[in-house]
């Protein structure tokens, strides 16, 4: 049993689910990250960050991800579909509080697997990740109201909505709201 005062710096260690393998990303997964998710300007822009035009770009972000698997709190993992062995998308703890236990989960998938629940099956292995190695007392996710396959998504692992930051967001010369959800340990 883990001390429950403290969180676990165990890192993202491989994780398998039915269909997918996720594990920390390398420098080889560049092609297949640009292949499918990456260079995609719809699915990083639905991801919320710029897309990547070329090798060296996916190299320099690879670079980031790797470097920061050092310290053992960080908790990025590429999303592999076993049967073709392509990196489909990535999943992670992308904000940990470590005074008050919790993280905050990102994901994306790219277009080519998107609508085959790949994206609910990472995010269920990594929510329970988070409560039974990492440790964390609250597990939350956020979303816009505009993205519908990630509403869904969050609603099929089981999140319980929270509340709204209204017009956190200025994208495509609009504003949008900020919809929190969490699990906590006990409902887990």
């Amino acid at each position: 049993m883990l001390n429950k005062e403290y969180l676990c710096p165990c890192g993202t260690q491989p994780l398998e689910t039915e269909r997918l393998l996720l594990r920390a990303f390398s420098f080889d997964d560049a092609d297949s990250m640009m292949r499918n998710w990456a260079g995609d300007d719809q699915v990083q822009d639905m991801y919320g960050e710029p897309s990547y035009k070329t090798l060296e770009e996916v190299k320099g972000l690879l670079e980031k991800y790797i470097s920061s698997y050092e310290d053992g709190m960080h908790f990025r993992w590429g999303i592999f579909e076993k049967a073709s062995g392509e990196c489909i998308g990535q999943v992670a703890y992308f904000l940990v509080d470590q005074k008050n236990h919790f993280g905050e989960i990102e994901y994306c998938v790219g277009k080519a697997f998107q609508g085959r629940g790949y994206a609910t099956e990472a995010t269920k292995a990594v929510i329970r990740y988070g409560f039974e190695k990492i440790n964390f007392n609250k597990v939350q996710i956020c979303v816009r109201p505009s993205n519908l396959p990630s509403k869904k998504v969050i609603d099929k692992c089981g999140f319980t909505y929270e509340g709204t930051l209204r017009e956190y967001f200025f994208r495509n010369g609009k504003y949008e709201d900020r919809m929190y959800h969490s699990i906590l340990r006990k409902e887990f």
